[in-house]
């Protein structure tokens, strides 16, 4: 009996992303360019519909959904092809191993656009950082030793952030990783958002995404 590869939610992503502009640009060929509101009106007929052929994996059905609802209220401002573009910059660099080299070259990017840096601290509870709105990334210094073993990030790590996250988001996709999206509840850091980062970039939920490169 072969093998059955199951799809994770990161290829899923990709492909439907991927696939959704190869549409755009065919059905285009060879006609008049279309306007930013024609593209979000055609793509959101075409996730209305892979929803309902079930084109694509269940694991990005919702993500679907979401965003048809987005284009029925935002039309042209919900801007579906730039965030499938985005969606496939980011993801089809995304790695799988080296996550904490690349992670410690993040929090040095971080440090040196100005960003207080605070790895060597334990978190105990719900801490406050006294920064003056100085913008900061902070990981607990024991979850950090716990979760990287080997060069290899091997349990979830949360990152606590204060500050500009398309600035986090541009910083992620320069060292190829996938940083979850900003978590305002029970954050243990006040004052900060928490994102989630997962042993081989294998988040289940749509990544923080940068607006250009």
């Amino acid at each position: 009996m072969s093998d059955v590869k199951v799809q994770t939610y990161n290829q899923a992503l990709l492909e439907m992303a991927t696939a959704s502009l190869a549409e755009l640009v065919r059905t285009g060929a060879g006609r008049a360019a279309r306007t930013p509101a024609q593209e979000s009106h055609f793509l959101s007929l075409w996730l209305v519909d892979s929803l309902k052929e079930k084109r694509f994996s269940r694991l990005v059905m919702e993500d679907l959904k979401g965003w048809v609802q987005q284009a029925r209220t935002q039309g042209a401002g919900a801007d579906l092809k730039g965030l499938l573009e985005r969606i496939v910059r980011h993801y089809s660099q995304a790695v799988t191993q080296g996550l904490e080299a690349r992670l410690m070259a993040l929090l040095d990017d971080c440090e040196e656009a100005g960003w207080l840096r605070v790895t060597q601290s334990v978190i105990d509870g719900r801490a406050k950082l006294a920064s003056q709105g100085q913008a900061s990334i902070v990981i607990c210094s024991a979850e950090l030793a716990s979760a990287c073993a080997g060069g290899e990030l091997v349990k979830p790590l949360t990152l606590y952030v204060r500050g500009d996250e398309q600035v986090l988001a541009r910083f992620a996709y320069r060292h190829g990783l996938l940083i979850g999206q900003g978590n305002k509840k029970q954050v243990r850091v006040k004052h900060h958002k928490a994102h989630l980062l997962m042993p081989g970039n294998a988040l289940s939920a749509l990544a923080l995404l940068a607006v250009d490169g």
